[in-house]
């Protein structure tokens, strides 16, 4: 695929101020506090429409008229797609039979399991963590090992040392970590990375690495460096990325994972077999879309969000009793409601008619997570309403 040199882009916040309404759409944010005067700030979709290049290509495809089987693999122009992005965003040179479509991360690190761990095993997984990625190990049978997240110097990082320690276990077969990590919104560094990786590399553990957010870093002097680019853990490492969250087309179930080693990648696919259908054809069409004409509406996002960020960090770090550190990615807030001293802050915010996700589903029961991918003026909303 030709490199395309963009143009500076031109910034028009109106498209991200002029959100649709949802109602009777049924949204699964919206369906929760329905008929309730309860803002929706949880799961994580935004609110944004999607760029009107992945709406005319969805459409183009929809009248062709025609929505038969579509082998992944074989849909060369989205595979194409990714190899392209991974180079353009990470300088991250990738071949196209490295990657393994799947309907979604979630059912990817459920693959991850059934593939490198058998009875008896453990996985370890970052702590706090979004409710499927914690849920994967008993699903599967296996023993979830927690490896907390720590804060240094106002950043929320992983306790390295105890993921050194629980590692070393031979029964501690695979680690799924988040990077960027949710819920807390940390993109892990260099010589984060390379710990972690020589941290699995000497006990021979599988990494994977969901990065479903790694396209919404808001520090400009953070990058991303996808797990399947460190040298030392490549062979041994899956990678899981979309579209979906970046570009707000979670509903069509379409992801991918990078996979290296051949070997590894097959024991991925096996894992899957009979079970795992094949990602629909919208979902490519869209995630093609998304990966070569979206850049500038890429750009412009990443703007609003910022400004989104620092707006809603600003406002709850002066609300009495609550506490947040600024995420360097994601469009979600980690907001520590342990200083109102109550036993259920998620209480606390719906009784204010504002309902976020509760941390106590992260394990973290004194937190609460707020999805600030929504226009600023419904974010002031928000605001308003846990100030008062």
């Amino acid at each position: 695929m030709s490199e395309r040199k963009w143009e500076s882009p031109r910034f028009d916040n109106s498209i991200f101020d002029k959100t649709p309404d949802r109602s009777g759409s049924f949204s699964f944010k919206w369906e929760r506090y329905k008929n309730q005067n309860i803002l929706p700030v949880w799961v994580a979709d935004t609110e944004f429409k999607c760029a009107t290049a992945i709406l005319e290509a969805l459409k183009s495809r929809v009248e062709h008229g025609i929505l038969g089987y579509t082998l992944p693999a074989q849909y060369s122009p989205a595979n194409e797609a990714v190899k392209h992005w991974c180079q353009q965003e990470y300088a991250w040179s990738i071949e196209t039979d490295w990657i393994v479509w799947t309907p979604g991360v979630v059912p990817a690190f459920n693959m991850a399991c059934q593939a490198f761990c058998k009875k008896g095993d453990a996985v370890m997984v970052q702590s706090p963590n979004y409710p499927p990625l914690l849920a994967a190990p008993s699903i599967n049978g296996l023993t979830r090992v927690d490896i907390p997240t720590i804060e240094k110097n106002q950043r929320w990082s992983i306790d390295l040392d105890e993921l050194q320690k629980q590692a070393a276990r031979p029964e501690c077969k695979l680690f799924i970590m988040c990077n960027p990590m949710n819920p807390v919104g940390s993109v892990l560094n260099d010589a984060e990375l390379a710990r972690i990786a020589s941290i699995c590399k000497e006990n021979n553990v599988v990494l994977c690495s969901d990065e479903i957010h790694c396209d919404l870093i808001l520090n400009e002097q953070c990058k991303h460096v996808p797990a399947g680019k460190l040298d030392l853990i490549s062979e041994q490492s899956v990678t899981l990325m979309a579209a979906s969250k970046t570009f707000n087309i979670a509903g069509l179930g379409t992801s991918f994972a990078i996979i290296p080693d051949p070997k590894v990648r097959a024991r991925f696919v096996k894992s899957s077999a009979g079970i795992v259908p094949w990602v629909n054809i919208l979902g490519l069409v869209a995630t093609e879309a998304a990966f070569t004409q979206c850049k500038d509406w890429h750009t412009q996002e990443l703007a609003y969000l910022r400004n989104n960020r620092d707006y809603l960090v600003a406002e709850i770090n002066a609300i009495d009793g609550l506490r947040a550190l600024t995420p360097e990615a994601t469009y979600l807030l980690w907001v520590d409601g342990s200083g109102l001293s109550i036993d259920n802050p998620q209480q606390w915010c719906e009784q204010k008619g504002v309902g976020p996700s509760p941390g106590k589903d992260f394990l973290a029961p004194g937190f609460f997570r707020i999805n600030f991918g929504c226009s600023m003026a419904f974010l002031q909303q928000v605001v308003k309403r846990l100030s008062q």
